[in-house]
Order: structure tokens, then sequence, then C-alpha cells
């Protein structure tokens, strides 16, 4: 049976490919993003997702053709690299206002037809980085965690209109976000060690998980009646790294943590 389905930052990378893969499903998907994007699969409508406005009018754009909305992802997000020190409030509150307030827009946008059907799926694409403070990332790792909590606490809400929510954590996936990321002013003291933990990051994007596995992952998260509130998607690599904070003692973590974005050099 054919989904009604709206992806935000469907412009290019991992939202881009879940639009086009849907769409190829026979399903009738909307994709939201600032530019429009040609697609023969899926309808693109431009939408800035930190403007209300915007999103409220992309939405009756969808309910002119459609009768329900079954499927959210919240796909659109931004990553941001630097030292916590050298971050501004500026930085600061334009990462939060995309990852955190547009997602929390668009969920609310699509709840009123979703409670009217009894019936819908969310799903808010976060970071296994969420898990845990990464150096030089620790305000994507925390706009990331914020969404996961408000998943958590959005779960409680909506269960009685048979809606399913969850925090769908990727690994490094094979996009271009490396090109995408704000890149924060990083200061002398930093700098040596920035450069080293930047041109990793890159490098673990560049070895990561083709976005359609994503694709596939989420089809089959879509089948499910209900559902966990965390997924994992990625390599063994980066997902052991979940399980491993909660077991072991902070200072072994950190040591590995270190090891692992070559910190103890």
């Amino acid at each position: 049976m054919s989904k009604t389905i709206i992806i935000t930052g469907t412009s290019s990378g991992i939202g881009f490919v879940l639009a086009e893969y849907f769409g190829k499903k026979g399903h009738h998907v909307y994709g939201l993003s600032r530019k429009f994007t040609e697609s023969q699969y899926f309808k693109s409508i431009p939408t800035d997702i930190t403007d209300n406005d915007a999103v409220q009018n992309a939405i009756t754009e969808v309910l002119k053709t459609e009768t329900r909305i079954d499927v959210l992802i919240n796909n659109a997000g931004m990553g941001m690299v630097g030292s916590v020190e050298d971050s501004t409030k500026e930085d600061i509150l334009k990462l939060f206002n995309l990852n955190l307030v547009g997602a929390v827009q668009m969920m609310s946008a699509v709840m009123p037809k979703m409670r009217e059907n009894k019936f819908g799926q969310i799903i808010n694409v976060s970071s296994i980085g969420s898990e845990m403070g990464l150096p030089f990332r620790g305000f994507y790792s925390a706009s990331k965690s914020a969404l996961d909590k408000v998943t958590e606490a959005m779960r409680y809400e909506v269960y009685p209109w048979n809606i399913n929510v969850c925090s769908l954590h990727l690994g490094d996936i094979k996009t271009n976000i490396a090109e995408n990321r704000v890149k924060t002013k990083v200061s002398e003291p930093y700098k040596t060690v920035f450069d080293k933990v930047y041109a990793l990051m890159n490098s673990h994007v560049g070895d990561g998980t083709e976005p359609l596995e994503v694709a596939e992952y989420v089809d089959q998260l879509l089948t499910k009646n209900k559902w966990k509130a965390h997924y994992y998607f990625g390599k063994f690599g980066q997902k052991i790294g979940v399980p491993l904070k909660w077991i072991l003692p902070q200072g072994t973590y950190e040591n590995l943590m270190k090891k692992y974005n070559k910190l103890d050099k």
C-alpha cells in the first residue's frame, strides 16, 4: 500500500536518496528543502524549515493533494566543527535552530493530520555522536542529543493516536556533509590538534556507509508496528561506541575515544 511520505533535506545526500528510493517504490513523496530539486520520483517543495510559516505552507500544499500524512522523516540538518571555546552564540543558535527547532516545527505541523487518521510514523535522523560529546563537534552532538530527548518525550505524548516516533542514529554516511559543515573559528591553542581530528573525520565520511543502505534500513523500519525509541545504523566500529559508554568507566571510555580520534599521540 502506498504511503504519503514527507522528507526534509532532500536537495542532496541521504535525503535525496531516501526521497527517490521511496518514490520509485510507488509512495507519494514530498521533499522539503531550501532549494527546488528536480526529480521524477518526488515532488519538491522549497521550504526553509526554520521558518514556521514556510513549514505550515508546505504542509498545506501537501494536503491539497493528499488526505493523509503517513510518514515524516526529519532528515534536514547541519554539521558544525570547532572548539567549544571558540563557538559563538550566533553559530550555536543557527545550529540548534535547524537541527532541533526545525525538526520540532515539522512534527507539530504534521501532527493534526496524523492524529485525525490515528496513524503516523516520525523518524528523527540523529547521530551515533549524539550519545557522546565528540571532540570539536560538541555542539553538533548536543543538538542531536537534544532532539533525542524531545523524541523520547514525544513518544509518551502521541502514543494514544497510534503514532510512532523514533531517533535513527547514523554513523558516518558517504555524503557531501564535509563540504556543508559550518566550521567555526579555531584559535591558535587548538589548531594543531584540530587539523588532525578534522582530517580524520573527513576520511571517516569518505569511508562511510552508502546512503542507499540507509534507505533500505528505513524501509524495513516502516514495516514494523511498534518502534523502539532509538535505532543505530552504521559500521560496527562506530555503533560499538554506544554500549561501551554505558558499561565502561568514564576515564577508560575517554581514553578509547582519544585513541579513536588520534588525540593520544
